[in-house]
């Protein structure tokens, strides 16, 4: 299958985006995006749809086994791991397009800059300062808060989240989770007041992040435990 792919392509965070289109041949129902991606960057001689050569398209991969959410980016629309996105699924009409994430700073081509995530989690005080304890009845949700892959595939689709911002979305209240199911009375009374802050009262309910989140995270159900916890002070059980 012959699909027409187009890339948005930055030189520097002050470059003006501008679009790459290409012509790209596969009939691998396996083949995923990072793949193809790979495979133009490793051709020598690639073109563009008008026959002209141009530099490889900078992203970035870490494991390719959706294991680590580095090649986060959107794809037809819809923020996914490029390692996760098979090419013949995602094409629409035989056109697949894919840009960066917008709800971060732009580095180059499809890298930005997560470093407001990251600084997102800190500022929270995501940690524990004493000997924490999962309860025996808490170990599959720890479980399940665990899987979070930081690839803020969850922020690009939030209504709330803004880089900078005081609500930090589901890429803190994951971790948040984990720490408050484990934390003790000290570390818990300081957890339950940062997540109130940044995520329980910035958080509209909208739930945009749960079907887009790659690793499949309940985080309706974690949200719930997070909330009986924090706020409400009363413990919460699954019927």
């Amino acid at each position: 299958m012959l699909l027409q792919i187009e890339i948005e392509r930055r030189m520097s965070p002050e470059h003006k985006p501008y679009t790459l289109t290409l012509k790209y041949e596969t009939e691998n129902k396996s083949e995923t995006v990072a793949a193809m991606l790979q495979s133009i960057n490793s051709n020598s001689r690639r073109q563009d749809a008008e026959g002209k050569s141009f530099e490889p398209v900078r992203w970035e991969c870490s494991c390719l086994q959706k294991k680590c959410g580095a090649c986060a980016m959107v794809i037809n629309g819809r923020p996914m791991l490029a390692c996760d996105a098979k090419l013949l699924e995602a094409a629409k009409r035989g056109r697949i397009a894919i840009g960066p994430l917008k709800k971060f700073p732009p580095v180059a081509d499809l890298i930005v800059d997560r470093g407001p995530m990251l600084a997102a989690l800190s500022e929270a005080k995501l940690w524990l300062t004493e000997q924490g304890l999962v309860k025996a009845e808490n170990t599959d949700l720890a479980f399940e808060a665990s899987r979070c892959l930081q690839c803020g595939c969850c922020l690009e689709v939030c209504p709330n989240f803004y880089a900078g911002g005081s609500f930090m979305g589901m890429a803190a209240a994951m971790p948040g989770s984990r720490l408050l199911l484990a934390a003790g009375e000290t570390d818990k009374a300081a957890l339950a007041a940062e997540y109130k802050k940044h995520v329980y009262g910035g958080c509209g309910k909208s739930l945009a992040c749960r079907s887009i989140c790659p690793a499949g995270i309940d985080i309706e159900a974690l949200l719930v435990n997070s909330n009986a916890a924090a706020v409400w002070k009363r413990p919460w059980r699954k019927k």
